[in-house]
């Protein structure tokens, strides 16, 4: 049932707010919400479970793959409510990956790109501002419960809350982290590209934002130990521009803990980009180009349908 629901301000002042700045907010608003809900969940399985009880102990976390199933699919729904409350002005890309990749192969202005990446950046760094808002105080319990190294009384754990870090046996390398940020991401953006090509088998009935959130959980759980599964750099440098600003110092930048890793900060960066643009290159090779052929040619036959040649005799 329809409903008309008036503006809250009059449309005259409307229309500056009709083009990329109106764009740009629901860029900041949908990574806002994705960066609220996800770093939310991960603060829910690090701080706030042991330290409201609710875990063997207070600093007790992934003990089984439930603590990481419980991660992945949070960040999955925010994916998910990210994309449908931005969607409908700018494509709710929410991830510089994802605009570069859109640049490189959609048609996607190049104008565009530096300010979506700004709104990006802006609205991750306030929605990691708002979970510490909410947390501040388990995540204080955590610290203060947690032994081992800490940087101005955090751990490593609590700041993993926000940003990434490489699991222990890549013994501080670098090129098992970007490797696994660049496939991840390549992933990431194939199936994006897939599931919203009207060519293809498109998702119907506007679920395209639940399949988006289906693959990064998907992600997460095949290829999310090795580094966090950043596979997008706003949701990476933005929380870790705000964990430096409140007090992580240099586990946030360089990004760095003593004997295990150093100068991290922009493989979730890097990684990230590069893989954008292989993983919608490498679908446009083996499945768009088809698609665009078949679309062209209307005489090729549908896909598993064999053309029967007649010939008539003379």
């Amino acid at each position: 049932m329809a409903v008309e629901i008036p503006s809250l301000i009059k449309p005259s002042k409307l229309r500056a707010r009709g083009g990329l700045l109106g764009e740009c907010l629901a860029e900041f608003l949908g990574t806002f919400v994705l960066i609220a809900f996800g770093c939310g969940v991960v603060a829910m399985a690090v701080a706030a479970l042991p330290g409201s009880g609710r875990a063997a102990t207070p600093t007790t976390i992934f003990l089984a793959a439930g603590d990481w199933l419980l991660i992945t699919w949070g960040w999955a729904m925010a994916v998910v409510f990210g994309v449908y409350v931005a969607g409908g002005v700018s494509g709710a890309h929410l991830n510089p990956a994802v605009t570069l990749a859109m640049a490189v192969r959609r048609g996607f202005s190049w104008a565009k790109v530096l300010p979506y990446w700004f709104a990006q950046l802006v609205g991750a760094f306030t929605g990691a501002a708002l979970v510490y808002l909410v947390y501040h105080q388990a995540i204080g319990a955590y610290d203060a419960a947690a032994s081992g190294p800490k940087v101005n009384g955090h751990t490593n754990a609590t700041f993993s809350i926000f940003a990434t870090f490489p699991a222990g046996y890549f013994h501080g390398g670098i090129w098992g982290p970007l490797i696994d940020q660049i496939v991840g991401t390549a992933f990431l953006i194939m199936f994006i590209v897939a599931v919203i090509d009207l060519r293809n088998t498109a998702v119907q009935a506007n679920l395209g934002p639940l399949i988006i959130g289906f693959i990064v959980a998907a992600i997460g759980m095949s290829y999310g130990a090795n580094a966090g599964y950043a596979i997008n750099p706003a949701r990476d440098f933005g929380p870790r521009l705000f964990t430096w600003s409140a007090g992580w110092g240099s586990l946030a930048f360089p990004g760095s803990v003593s004997g295990v890793y150093r100068d991290y900060w922009w493989i979730p960066i890097v990684g990230p980009l590069i893989g954008a643009v292989i993983g919608i290159l490498v679908y446009d090779l083996f499945i768009g180009d088809v698609l665009v052929l078949r679309a062209k040619d209307e005489e090729l036959p549908e896909a598993g349908v064999v053309r029967q040649v007649e010939t008539t005799e003379e």
